[in-house]
């Protein structure tokens, strides 16, 4: 559920630490940025991208679409599982478990909507929890509760297949949570709203910038993204009650991830439709698809390659 754009074109104000690929480029990961704009999309799985994760142990960069689910850390980029709209899309607790939502694909015996369905095994096969006929979640997230979902309305459950409706009194264009906490964001047009007991009741955060989408690298750390591709940090003193500027995407972004080493590096994923690059110095500057290691000031190339 994406917010509206605004009616202006960004630059990306890039500094010494970016470097800036897409994901069929040709320079090495590490070159220093030129400043131009990334290659074509014709190196992305495809331009409707509905969610974005990565493992931290492993730095695997996954994208869900419209046609799927791909590991764009290859390249060209590699479908994993069957051709499914994913509409929501978010990690699971366990190594290589995740959620999804949306359309059954092309010759797909899957009910439509698809329900909430669960993949333990990287997403190669799926299996049908609960609300199969019913439900399109567009906006999906974990916690140490369960799960969040909307699919018009907001919906708890701790273990994705018994829910409760919850009578929050806005939509979310996206929510974000993380496995091992109960502290949940949902992006509004209005503000961010903020709960901290798994969904059940949420406070809109008004001294917080209008953020489009939000993402957890660690249980009380958040890093945000508002509709012209400002870039925000939220430290762990208060995950997504306050928030610090750090810099600007350039292209209208689609999804965001996060994550953090142990060597105590944030790197921040931004996915737009002209391909996938890190940042190395916290969201400071970016453009297309993004990866950070520095809390998303810079960014470089996500592609392994």
């Amino acid at each position: 559920m994406p917010f509206p754009i605004p009616n202006r074109s960004f630059t990306a104000a890039l500094t010494a630490g970016v470097l800036v690929l897409a994901l069929a480029a040709c320079t090495p990961p590490n070159a220093p940025s030129t400043g131009a704009s990334p290659a074509a999309t014709s190196g992305l799985p495809g331009t409707h991208i509905h969610g974005l994760t990565v493992s931290g142990d492993s730095s695997q960069v996954l994208m869900a679409t419209h046609d799927g689910l791909f590991d764009v850390t290859k390249e060209p980029a590699m479908k994993i599982g069957a051709t499914n709209d994913l509409m929501g899309f978010t990690p699971g607790k366990d190594q290589g478990s995740f959620y999804a939502s949306g359309h059954p694909g092309p010759g797909s015996d899957l009910p439509e909507p698809l329900g909430l369905m669960k993949s333990s095994d990287g997403g190669k096969t799926w299996e049908p929890l609960s609300r199969q006929g019913e439900s399109d979640f567009h906006a999906l997230t974990t916690t140490r509760s369960g799960i969040i979902a909307y699919d018009a309305e907001l919906r708890t459950s701790p273990d994705g297949k018994t829910w409760k409706t919850v009578a929050a009194g806005f939509a979310p264009a996206a929510l974000a949570g993380h496995p091992d906490s109960d502290t949940v964001l949902a992006t509004t047009q209005e503000g961010v709203q903020r709960s901290t007991d798994g969904g059940n009741t949420w406070t809109l955060q008004k001294q917080a910038p209008v953020i489009q989408f939000a993402t957890f690298p660690r249980p009380t750390e958040a890093v945000g993204v508002e509709p012209d591709g400002t870039v925000h940090y939220s430290s762990d003193a208060d995950a997504g009650a306050t928030w610090t500027r750090k810099g600007r995407i350039d292209g209208q972004v689609q999804a965001i991830a996060a994550a953090k080493g142990a060597d105590g590096n944030l790197s921040v994923w931004a996915a737009t439709a002209e391909g996938v690059l890190v940042s190395t110095d916290g969201g400071a500057t970016a453009e297309g698809v993004l990866v950070s290691t520095d809390g998303g000031a810079t960014f470089r190339s996500a592609n392994a390659s």
